[in-house]
């Protein structure tokens, strides 16, 4: 006696939920239906009721653990909506659906600097701010470098900061002569990368002279000894004792008194 063939109505192992996916990129939906019986189902898509041609940028594919996909490459705003997958044979049909939605492709920019580092000069001891501004889509990363050395992490002395805005900075409290040399500020996303450098100088600390009462006026045509030591340098120790030019000589003449 012939056995009589059964026939079921399809129904789905796997399915995908709703999906985000930026314009541009690739979408690919995956899902397995079964049976247990005979005929295998026929699959098919449509987007918002209509169904899905294949094309150069849509593709429908088969594996053969019964795995089906439909790959979408690239996406486009016009790719986005309800998306429904029909499994049908001669028992039936069952579905399911999801919604795609299409992220805005995000804007790319190379870094750019606003503000480029400047030279800078500090006093031994003093804290020093080396600072820029960059601006880039996505905002970049940042790097530094003293010399050919990399700075990669911030200590009690020597530390790097950003904000929201673009604003770069490397704080350096209390800087020494070890500090002195040239400073690369680096920034890169995935649109370029751009670099800056500048030099830093350190001075030595000098005594400072205590501040005269009534500090003395000098001429314009006074001596340029006059106009020095008037300033507090003691330029005589700079000549020979023996050497005591006359022309060097400050002239009592040529001093101002504050009556005048």
């Amino acid at each position: 006696e012939p056995i009589q063939e059964r026939f079921f109505r399809p129904h789905f192992l796997q399915a995908p939920g709703d999906l985000t996916v930026q314009e541009g990129k690739l979408c690919r939906m995956d899902c397995k239906a079964s049976v247990s019986g005979l005929p295998t189902p026929d699959l098919s898509w449509q987007l918002n009721g209509r169904p899905i041609r294949p094309d150069s940028s849509h593709k429908m594919l088969v594996r053969e653990n019964g795995v089906h996909s439909l790959i979408i490459e690239p996406v486009t705003s016009r790719d986005a909506g309800i998306y429904t997958c029909i499994a049908s044979n001669r028992a039936g049909e069952n579905s399911f659906s999801l919604e795609l939605i299409v992220a805005a492709k995000e804007v790319q920019k190379a870094p750019v600097f606003i503000e480029k580092l400047q030279n800078t000069g500090v006093t031994e001891g003093f804290p020093v701010r080396l600072e820029c501004r960059i601006s880039g889509e996505p905002s970049p990363q940042i790097f530094w470098k003293k010399e050919n050395e990399s700075l990669t992490y911030n200590t009690d002395r020597v530390s790097m900061h950003q904000d929201n805005y673009g604003y770069i900075c490397l704080l350096i409290q209390g800087a020494t002569k070890e500090d002195a040399g040239w400073y690369t500020v680096s920034a890169k996303n995935e649109a370029g990368i751009v670099s800056c450098t500048a030099r830093l100088d350190v001075y030595t600390q000098w005594q400072q002279p205590p501040q005269q009462t009534k500090p003395k006026k000098v001429r314009p045509s006074a001596s340029r000894y006059a106009a020095l030591c008037d300033q507090g340098l003691d330029i005589k120790a700079a000549f020979q004792p023996e050497a005591n030019p006359v022309h060097l000589t400050m002239q009592p003449g040529l001093v101002e008194s504050d009556d005048l």
